[in-house]
């Protein structure tokens, strides 16, 4: 059978012919094919309809009524096509502008080749590692005998992307462009960012699929409790705001156990994360640690936005998320895998909340 590569296919709109052309001649060179070059928004919008390229690189400033970061806002409504900004300009508020329109990218004039290579990578991935992450998600949603499998599957196969992302950041923090040491580039800071984020996802939905496959099983050992605990608390400092208090309490001496570290650390994580993601007017934020009744107790407390009464019921569910969370992102997968780890130990998990007061999770997980 005859194997054909195919080169990646690139719109580019610049309303500056001869900006258009030497990038042209250096995406060429490496190895891209030029479909078309367009000047305006309007007619950007109608040859991405017609040629239906692999990705757009738009240029923000461009002739006609319509600037490039609208003319992606439309093309997007209408077709699935990454789209990479170029501009003269990084001021704070047009890379809001664009990272509102889903944005997979954002080139500095003039191009070095490199940084356009990396970019491009990136953005390509990302496009990728998102097709393949809603189908993994259709698949956790569906009923099928063979969920399991299809999902270990998309898993392994979702790293590839990552992996590139990861990879190519890494690369653009070593090009000529970069800021001079002791400060940071914001969109490498996004692209890690969204990198840690991809991971966490896809890594809740292959241990939700091994908890309903009853592939899930406890590895107990011998655990400080509280050394564990005060650990955890030192991970999640980076994600804390200056609005947060993060505190510890063990009400008990130095407490051993036979628990599965692995499965107890993303319990408390995703409880602690939770607390601090669903308080976002800050805090405190609390973990209280007690021993009693043959028990260990982990009490997670927050000042957050709360929860009704009505989703109290369906809290342990997949994919199901408050109505108050506003935009505050999240996959509606947390608290159902936090559950299935409470009933592999033999616990309980209980709740108390209230609107625009705070939540509290109460755990208790008994002795081995």
């Amino acid at each position: 059978m005859d194997f054909h590569f195919q080169p990646t296919k690139i719109l580019i709109v610049e309303d500056e012919l001869l900006i258009a052309k030497n990038l042209s001649v250096k995406l060429e060179k490496l190895g891209y094919q030029i479909v078309d070059i367009v000047s305006c928004g309007a007619d950007a919008i109608q040859r991405a309809g017609e040629i239906k390229p692999d990705l757009i690189l738009m240029d923000i400033v461009i002739k006609g009524e319509i600037d490039g970061i609208e003319t992606a806002a439309i093309i997007n409504q209408k077709l699935d096509i990454p789209i990479i900004y170029t501009t003269a300009y990084a001021d704070d508020e047009t890379l809001q502008r664009a990272e509102n329109t889903g944005s997979y990218g954002y080139l500095l004039k003039p191009f070095k080749e490199r940084e356009l290579h990396a970019t491009i990578k990136i953005a390509l991935s990302k496009h990728q590692e998102a097709v393949n992450m809603q189908t993994l998600l259709a698949l956790a949603a569906a009923k099928s005998d063979n969920r399991s499998r299809f999902i270990s599957m998309a898993y392994h196969d979702l790293n590839t992307p990552l992996t590139t992302i990861q990879l190519s950041a890494e690369m653009l923090e070593d090009c000529e462009f970069m800021p001079l040491p002791g400060r940071t580039n914001k969109n490498i800071d996004r692209i890690k960012k969204a990198v840690s984020n991809m991971s966490g996802l896809l890594e809740d939905i292959l241990m939700l699929s091994k908890a309903e496959s009853g592939k899930l099983s406890l590895n107990l050992n011998q655990l400080n409790v509280t050394d564990f605990c005060a650990s955890i608390l030192e991970e999640l400092q980076p994600i804390l705001t200056d609005k947060h208090f993060l505190t510890f309490a063990a009400k008990t001496e130095p407490l051993h156990a036979n628990l599965d570290a692995k499965l107890l650390h993303h319990l408390l994580t995703n409880l602690l994360s939770n607390a601090i993601k669903y308080s976002p007017d800050g805090g405190n934020v609390s973990l209280e640690l007690i021993c009693e009744n043959q028990q260990i107790i982990f009490c997670v407390r927050d000042e957050g936005i709360g929860m009704t009464a009505e989703y109290e019921g369906k809290l342990f569910q997949q994919f199901e998320r408050g109505e108050n969370v506003g935009k505050i992102k999240g996959s509606g997968l947390g608290l159902c895998i936090v559950k299935h780890i409470v009933d592999l130990h033999g616990g309980t998990i209980s709740v108390e909340s209230a609107i625009g007061k705070g939540t509290t999770f109460i755990v208790a997980l008994p002795f081995f």
